[in-house]
């Protein structure tokens, strides 16, 4: 048994990995962080640097949780990445930030978030940044 959280370097990020941490320690299962870089140059936001990593890392591991983090790698979809690494692992939730965006920025962009809750063979958690 295992818990799945997409981690970005961001607020969002941030309070998955809380939420996931509490979640595993409840649970008494490990925990795996994966974040998700495109292969090429890097120009996206959401990836996390090392320093980033090991730090959601401690975090984890001060709580108590058996922790693992990856990196995984995507072409076009983040979603894809994420959902193939938890059939891959077998996990038993998956965890993942929320952030609001407007209905033009979901109609243009898309909402990864969405997707995952849609699409994923495991119950998912989303978790929005507390005010």
């Amino acid at each position: 048994m295992s818990i799945l959280v997409g981690y970005v370097p961001s607020a969002t990020g941030e309070a998955a990995v809380d939420a996931a941490i509490k979640e595993a320690g409840w649970r008494g299962v490990k925990l795996r962080i994966a974040n998700s870089r495109k292969r090429g140059p890097l120009v996206e936001g959401t990836v996390a640097e090392d320093a980033d990593l090991e730090a959601v890392k401690a975090r984890a591991e001060g709580a108590g949780v058996d922790v693992e983090v990856f990196t995984l790698a995507h072409e076009d979809d983040v979603v894809d990445s994420l959902l193939e690494a938890a059939d891959a692992w077998s996990v038993d939730l998956i965890v993942i930030g929320m952030r609001k965006r407007s209905q033009v920025g979901k109609f243009i962009m898309g909402s990864s978030a969405q997707r995952i809750l849609l699409q994923a063979d495991v119950p998912v958690l989303a978790v929005k940044v507390a005010n």
